[in-house]
C-alpha cells in the first residue's frame, strides 16, 4: 500500500503546487489573468473528464501501467512548463494537458488498485487510509510550493515537482504488483 499512498500524495501534491506556483510563474512571463485562468482550468477539466475512459482502461490493461505512466506524464508536464517558457501560453496549455491527462490516468486506477489489494474486511479502512494520504497531498503541495519557491525560486520548485513525480512513478513501477489481490 505504500506506493499507492505515495503516488496518491504526490499526485495531489502536484495540484496543490500548481495552484500556488503556476499563476506566479506564468504571470512573471507575461500571461494575464484570463490566460492563467485558462491554464489552471484546463488541468482539472481534463483530469475530471479523462477519468471516465481511463477508469475503463484500467479494468482492461491493469492498474499499474496507468499509475506508472500517469505519474511520468505528470512529470513531463512540469518539464514542458519550463522548457517552453519562452512561449508562456503554449507552455501553460501543454503542461496543463499533460498534468490533466496524467492525473486522469492515476486517479481511478489508484483507488481501484487499493480496492483490488485489500481484503473485503479491511477494504473501507484501506481506501480511507489511502485517500487520507492522497488528499493530504493538496496541503503538502501548497506548503512545499511556498517553502521551495521562497527559498529556491519558481523554476526550481517546478523542477523539484518534476523530479518528485518521476520518482514516484519509478517507485510505483517497482513496488506495485498487478497480481496482488485481497479477494
Amino acid at each position: 500500500m505504500r506506493s499507492r499512498a505515495n503516488s496518491g500524495l504526490v499526485n495531489n501534491l502536484n495540484d496543490g503546487l500548481t495552484w500556488g506556483v503556476f499563476p506566479l510563474l506564468f504571470t512573471d512571463h507575461g500571461l494575464g489573468l484570463a490566460a492563467v485562468g485558462l491554464v489552471k482550468g484546463l488541468y482539472p477539466i481534463l483530469w475530471g473528464l479523462g477519468q471516465i475512459p481511463t477508469g475503463h482502461l484500467s479494468d482492461r490493461i491493469g492498474r499499474k501501467p496507468l499509475i506508472v505512466v500517469g505519474m511520468l506524464v505528470q512529470a513531463a508536464g512540469f518539464v514542458l512548463a519550463l522548457a517552453l517558457l519562452d512561449t508562456p501560453l503554449l507552455a501553460g496549455l501543454l503542461s496543463s494537458v499533460a498534468l490533466g491527462l496524467g492525473t486522469a490516468m492515476v486517479y481511478p486506477a489508484l483507488i481501484a488498485s487499493v480496492s483490488d489489494r485489500a481484503r473485503p474486511a479491511w477494504r473501507t479502512g484501506a481506501l480511507g487510509t489511502c485517500r487520507f494520504w492522497r488528499d493530504i497531498g493538496y496541503a503538502v503541495g501548497a506548503l512545499v510550493a511556498g517553502v521551495l519557491a521562497d527559498a529556491l525560486g519558481l523554476n526550481a520548485t517546478v523542477v523539484a515537482a518534476a523530479v518528485l513525480t518521476a520518482g514516484s512513478g519509478v517507485l510505483a513501477a517497482r513496488w506495485i504488483s498487478e497480481h496482488e489481490s485481497g479477494r
